[in-house]
């Protein structure tokens, strides 16, 4: 039992305390950079640097306190030395964080999940070293930036990446600037624009990405494009890059 409670005595509180701001403060951070990062359509927003910078956070905190691991326990903190074994472990879980990011068309999905993975992993070192306070925090702050992070991304002004891909026949393809027009209306701005000759030259494609300058209206400019009889077809999908 005395040794059990050791991990909770008011020197290890205390530390845990220390870690807890350090990793608070990186959490703040994160989401700083994260929403810079959302705001201009990105796919790593708040959610993925927030826990990176948590999660890097705790890793490096951990080793400032080597008296206090293991419950403060251990006479020869060097002896025991998790830092090796800190290191296999998060070598592992990037590659199986990397596993879980796909790519779909011209879209990056699995960011949040492999972060995610990523700070599981922190968390699980804080409670190898006996930093149970600590985890405790990490994993109720974790779990509010997974449920909560992408409610407050929507609520924040933000910008709406789309790609847009439109087919014409060759003999019918409108002039840019009156795409640029159609697109204005219903609040999108063209960038990055590419073009291609298709089956032969029979077809003329416009492919490009869109830039939501005001609120979007996605569906009426999916009325308006199914409408056009000019149109041999069309695609409209997220781009988070």
């Amino acid at each position: 039992m005395e040794t059990l409670l050791s991990y909770w005595s008011g020197k290890e509180l205390v530390t845990n305390g220390l870690v807890v701001l350090h990793m608070l403060g990186a959490l703040a951070t994160g989401l700083v950079i994260g929403y810079e990062r959302s705001y201009h359509g990105r796919a790593a927003g708040l959610r993925t640097y927030s826990l990176v910078c948590m999660a890097s956070t705790a890793l490096t905190v951990v080793n400032g306190y080597p008296g206090m691991w293991y419950g403060g326990l251990t006479d020869t903190p060097g002896v025991a030395d998790p830092t090796r074994a800190i290191q296999g472990i998060m070598t592992g879980i990037g590659f199986l964080g990397a596993g879980v990011i796909m790519k779909e068309g011209f879209s990056i999905r699995g960011l949040s999940t492999a972060a995610s993975i990523w700070v599981t992993a922190a968390i699980g070192v804080l409670i190898g070293v006996g930093f149970y306070a600590a985890a405790i925090v990490g994993a109720v702050c974790t779990v509010a930036v997974m449920t909560t992070a992408r409610r407050i991304e929507h609520a924040l002004p933000h910008q709406t990446a789309l790609h847009l891909t439109l087919t014409y026949l060759h003999n019918q393809t409108p002039p840019a600037k009156d795409i640029h027009a159609m697109l204005a209306r219903h609040g999108f701005v063209a960038r990055d624009w590419s073009f291609q000759l298709a089956q032969g030259g029979k077809l003329f494609e416009y492919q490009m990405s869109l830039a939501a300058e005001r609120e979007p209206a996605p569906l009426e400019l999916l009325d308006t494009l199914s409408q056009t009889e000019s149109l041999a077809g069309f695609s409209l999908t997220p781009a988070r890059s």
